[in-house]
């Protein structure tokens, strides 16, 4: 079964009641999925930036945006206009496929991996976690890398505030750290 069939199934029906809901649209749903990866030696070092494009696109299966610097910064040897990284914006089923992959497969190949920090919620219900290895996701082979680069992944949702962000996610199967 799928995470979007199983949100519907089982999760949005436990969490009406849980958080003691009145009405179905109030259940906190993901609305979007954005992976995005900061590239500081894309300035110098061009290969990074399309090894990172092709990275991204076969973890998220969609097309890779390249973002751009809004001013210049003398310090780091930035230009304004110049890549300094990549991202993704996932929504419908390729976001909770994606989410199935990353819950079910890429965390649990982390080394020494405890659980993930239920620390990392903005205030908003909006969850941020940072995955220091591109090599968890089945997708990415170690023969065809380059270097070792990390990724944000930050999970955006409708609930009102952390405790409902908390609820949804650890509902998805999110392995959250028991401290």
């Amino acid at each position: 079964m799928s995470l979007k069939q199983t949100y519907r199934e089982k999760i949005q029906p436990k969490l009406l009641t849980d958080l003691n809901l009145s009405n179905i649209h109030e259940v906190p749903k993901v609305v979007k999925v954005t992976v995005n990866r900061g590239l500081g030696e894309a300035a110098q070092n061009a290969k990074a930036l399309e090894a990172s494009i092709e990275e991204l696109a076969n973890i998220t299966g969609q097309k890779v945006v390249v973002t751009r610097a809004k001013k210049a910064i003398a310090g780091f040897k930035i230009r304004q206009g110049m890549p300094i990284g990549v991202a993704v914006t996932l929504r419908g089923d390729r976001m909770y496929a994606f989410l199935e992959r990353l819950i079910h497969l890429a965390l649990p190949r982390i080394r020494d991996f405890r659980g993930v920090s239920d620390k990392s919620f903005d205030g908003r219900g909006n969850y941020t976690l940072g995955v220091k290895e591109q090599i968890i996701f089945p997708e990415i082979s170690f023969d065809k890398i380059d270097a070792i680069r990390g990724m944000d992944i930050t999970i955006v949702t409708t609930a009102r505030n952390d405790e409902e962000g908390r609820a949804l996610l650890r509902e998805m199967g999110m392995p959250f750290r028991s401290n």
